[in-house]
Order: structure tokens, then sequence, then C-alpha cells
């Protein structure tokens, strides 16, 4: 019924109109919590009753835009009467004409959000909502940060799950370095801090809403923390091997028992015998609290590398040919280790990698090694001329996905040999350390896309971006015990 017809001014329809309700269906309630955010009390379970805070004037064009139907006739459905609300709620024309042709204006009188819906049905609101805009709704005042931040709060269902993020360092200040998260849900970037990391070359990885960080300078602090809820905790150092040559860090996080294992895996050059290198792999379990040892091991021409990931239960590592044996190309090989049940040598049950790579980058995409890799030259294997995504398969054999296009190649400009790439779920980010341009793949739609531009741009030539990518989670089961919260 158009407002319109409502005869505000007339005093039967004064007192016919004893409450005004709005039929909205679930769908609609995000769009106008965006919308309305400041002002909104939802009625769930039956018909949705639509308030507002503070006296709000609204025309029929504007009411159609969003789809509603307002209704006046208390018998064409039950309507609660307004001593349930225990506040007083009055309908009353800003002209008190009679004409039919009145001006089509409703102003409805004060009524809190906060005295209607009680905090489960505000979960229910919540859980629809993308979690860029449940982060923004947990600063609009005490209780819904409360209700957002509570350790029952459920949110995200299986209708509004989250994509992973992807967190870009812009800022390289030593003290806090900062930078921004893209959304790709929403297709737009945030300014967002990170809890526990200092500097932005910090080795990181994440799993299922942690993110397990570790310095550049003694690697030996390990850091694990929920970046959404800024609550951390720092690791006891492992014991044993002295300062590492290369090291680099995993965590896996089992959403079922709510442990997490972490990975150091460290390589040192032998002194006595400059081509052996030490290969030592240590394992930390969040429920028994202690680091272990469980492989040492020496390689003859090879050396660990950066990048490794915990996938089904395999801890994947990539070394390095250090060029002293000859015909070791391509220059790297996967090392394999099952963490539950694994025996004999790591290097005798390596796998190669696909072909001549410049560098790789592993990551687990529900479940499945993923491998990003900057694709060499035959000639010049230094020299990148593409980027390949390949999956290892249960045979060991690699399985090519997808190559980049050479117009998206193109579109990082100068590309260098080494390249950040990381992922989760099934979408893959590429990015240039030289630029803020970020490449998105999606593996289950096989799509290329840019994302949206980086609200920095580069300062000096010389300036470098790195970033890693994390799944924004709140939920109960993931909220691990933690030592403090961040106060940033």
């Amino acid at each position: 019924m158009c407002l319109r017809q409502l005869k505000l001014g007339s005093g039967h329809a004064q007192a016919r109109v004893n409450m005004i309700q709005v039929k909205l269906s679930w769908v609609m309630v995000p769009q106008v919590l965006n919308q309305f955010s400041s002002g909104l009390s939802i009625q769930v379970g039956y018909d949705i009753g639509l308030f507002f805070r503070s006296p709000v004037n609204f025309t029929c064009r504007q009411l159609d835009q969003l789809h509603l139907r307002m209704e006046v006739d208390e018998l064409s459905w039950d309507c609660l009467p307004l001593d349930h609300f225990k506040l007083p709620l009055t309908a009353k024309p800003t002209n008190c004409c009679t004409d039919i042709d009145a001006p089509d204006i409703l102003t409805l009188s004060d009524l809190s959000i906060d005295s209607v819906l009680p905090d489960d049905v505000f979960e229910r609101i919540f859980s629809f909502l993308p979690i860029s805009s449940v982060i923004r709704a947990s600063l609009t005042c005490k209780r819904w940060h409360e209700i957002i931040h509570s350790r029952r709060c459920s949110l995200f269902s299986p209708v509004s799950k989250s994509k992973p993020w992807y967190f870009m360092f812009t800022c390289t200040s030593e003290a806090s370095p900062g930078g921004f998260a893209f959304d790709p849900l929403t297709r737009k970037w945030f300014s967002f801090h990170l809890p526990c990391i200092e500097k932005s070359n910090w080795f990181v990885s994440s799993s299922s809403g942690l993110v397990c960080c570790m310095d550049s300078d003694s690697w030996s602090r390990v850091f694990v923390s929920n970046p959404i809820i800024h609550e951390w905790r720092q690791l006891p150092e492992p014991s044993g091997d002295s300062q590492p040559d290369y090291s680099t860090v995993a965590i896996s996080v089992d959403t079922k028992s709510l442990n997490y294992i972490v990975s150091l895996v460290r390589s040192k050059q032998v002194s006595d015998d400059f081509h052996q290198w030490e290969f030592v792999v240590h394992l930390y379990g969040s429920g028994s609290g202690k680091w272990v040892t469980p492989v040492k091991e020496v390689f003859s021409g090879w050396r660990g590398g950066d990048d490794s990931v915990i996938c089904n239960g395999f801890l994947y590592c990539l070394i390095q040919s250090t060029g002293v044996i000859a015909n070791t190309v391509p220059w790297h090989r996967l090392i394999m280790y099952n963490i539950v049940s694994s025996s004999g040598s790591l290097m005798h049950s390596s796998i190669p990698v696909p072909c001549a790579l410049t560098c790789g980058r592993l990551m687990n995409l529900k479940d499945r090694l993923v491998l990003v890799g900057g694709i060499a030259k035959n000639d010049r294997p230094d020299i990148i001329k593409g980027i390949g995504i390949w999956e290892l398969c249960q045979n060991k054999v690699w399985r090519e996905v997808a190559k980049m296009p050479h117009k998206y190649f193109q579109g990082f400009g100068e590309l260098d040999d080494v390249f950040a790439s990381s992922g989760s779920h099934e979408l893959v980010y590429i990015q240039s350390y030289g630029s803020t341009a970020l490449l998105v793949f999606d593996m289950e739609k096989k799509q290329w896309r840019w994302s949206a531009r980086c609200p920095v741009s580069k300062r000096f030539p010389l300036q470098l971006f790195s970033g890693f990518c994390f799944e924004p989670r709140l939920e109960e089961d993931l909220r691990l015990p933690f030592d403090r919260r961040y106060p940033g």
C-alpha cells in the first residue's frame, strides 16, 4: 500500500495506525543493514518489523527502491501491541493537511534497537554480512562489539563463508609495518594492522584463520595469532642447532581437535665440508606445548629453501641446488616428510619439480598441494619467461593447472625471477615485489583477474612490496588459547 493512500492527516488513519510493520525478506537484511546500520531493528522468527532509532523521513520512492511493502491493516497479520516493546511508537505527519495529495513523508519516533532484539538475533543478522562489514559493525557500539567478539558467537554460516584475504605490506617502517588487506568478496582494500609482525621481511604462514610468523634476524622468535580478533601468543624457542643459514616456517590447524602444528625447517652449511648441508626439522604441537626434532639429515649439493607448507599430514619443503654437483637441472626438488610416521632418507624420496624454475611457492588449497613457480628460460635458468601453476597428484606426479597468459605476465611490468605468491581455498594470489599489482587466479573457475587497485602507489624506485594470504575467521572453535590481546 502506498504511503499516499494512508491519509496520515486524517483522524481515522491515526486511530488505526498503532504500529507500522514492514515485511522484509532475509535476503534484504544485509542490504538494509549496510544502508541504515545506525538505526535499525529487525524482528526475526516471523514477520520482520522495521523501526528507526531517530526520527527519519522517507518518501514513497525511497521505500520502493528498498523493495519494501508497507502494511497498516492489522487484520492482515498478527500485530504485537506497543506495550510489548516497552517504548512508545507513534506515527505522525509532518503536515496536518488531510488531503490525499499531502506530502508523502512518514516520521517515526525514537525506538532503541538494543531494547528490542536479543543477542542471538543479532548474531543471526551478522552471519549474513561479509566479514569486513562485521568488523566495521563491531565498532558501532559496545554491545555489538561484545556480541561479535563473544566466545559463543557462531558467525559465518555456510551461506556467508568468507573468501581468503591478501595482506600487502605497504609501509616498510621497522617500528610498525603497515599495510592493506584485500577482500575478494567485496573487491575492496582496507587499512589493516597485524599483531606481532615487526618487519615486512618476516617469514609468514597461515592456516584456517591463524597466522604464524618468525623473525628474520635470529629465526627463533615464533608467534601465532588471529589477526582479526588481534589475539596472539609467542611460542617457546626451539633448542638445538645454532643460527641457521636458511629457514622457513609453516602452520597447520586441525579445526576438529582445536590443535595446531608449527614446523621450522632449518638448513646450515657444514663447517668441514662446504658442499654438505644440514637439514633439520623442528615440530611444535599446541597440545603438548613442546618442540621436537624428528629429522636431522645431511644433503650433498642441496640446501634448504625458504618455502614450506603442511598439507594432509605431510610437510613439504622446496630445496635448492648449490651448484656444486654437475647436472643438477632443474635447481629445485621437493622434500616430503610424513609428520605422523616417516622413515627413510628424505633425499631419496624427494620429488623433482615439473620444470626448471626461478622460484617456487607452495600452498595448501583444500588439502591439495599446489606449486606456483616462475618458468625459467632453457639457456638462462635465472631469467623468468612465465608463471605456471601445478598440482601434485597422489602418484607424486605434477599436473599442470594453468599458465599465466602473456597479457597478465606483461601487466606486472618488469617481473623479477622471484615473486610473492600464496593462496587458500580456491584462490591463488600472485604479486610482484616491485609493484602493488595483485593478480588473482580462481582454481575452480580457471579464471585470471586483477584485484582492485591498491590505494598505495610506489614512491621510490627501490621500494619493495610483499604480502601473504590468510583466512579471516571469527568462529568460536578457532579461538585457541592466547597469551594476550594485541593493543592495536
